[in-house]
């Protein structure tokens, strides 16, 4: 399974970053962030795969997706990025495969023994919808402000850019 969902992660990653289709990379997006909860899964990390699927798959995606489709550019194709940003982007891709191979490669990573935590759920749900100390409502609330605002902006500016080419 770790193979498998590590496959999907590469391709769909490279998927994403390279078809020209919009929607079609959203969708990439989508299977990345599904086999990365899935591999949550594997670690016995539910609460990070719940988050996961539900935050990212299930709220981020929904709400690229929803923007495409309000803004009317489903078949909106992305440039040939020039010579010098494929080269860029590649010497970076480059690099920094070499600096996390260098970094595995001289670092000795052992696994360690540790007694598992008990899960108590009343507590986890307490501090996700406190206020107070160690409390996660505010700074959910903030992050949800910011993004129905990045929403909207991109919608007025993808608004303002059709009505100037329809005066044309």
């Amino acid at each position: 399974m770790f193979y498998m969902f590590s496959g999907i992660i590469l391709i769909c990653s490279l998927l994403t970053i390279t078809t020209r289709r919009i929607l079609r990379a959203a969708v990439y997006l989508l299977c990345v962030l599904l086999a990365t909860a899935g591999l949550y899964f594997m670690l016995k990390y539910q609460f990070m795969a719940a988050v996961q699927l539900t935050l990212y798959a299930g709220g981020i995606v929904v709400l690229i997706i929803f923007s495409i489709l309000l803004t009317h550019h489903i078949s909106h194709l992305f440039e040939k990025p020039d010579l010098t940003k494929l080269i860029m982007g590649i010497s970076a891709a480059v690099i920094g495969s070499v600096m996390v191979i260098a970094t595995l490669l001289t670092h000795p990573f052992q696994a360690g023994s540790t007694t598992e935590l008990p899960v108590d759920m009343t507590e986890i749900g307490n501090q996700l919808l406190s206020t107070g100390k160690n409390g996660y409502v505010l700074p959910f609330e903030l992050i949800s402000i910011l993004l129905l605002a990045a929403m909207i902006a991109a919608i007025v500016i993808a608004k303002k850019d059709k009505n100037k080419n329809s005066e044309i």
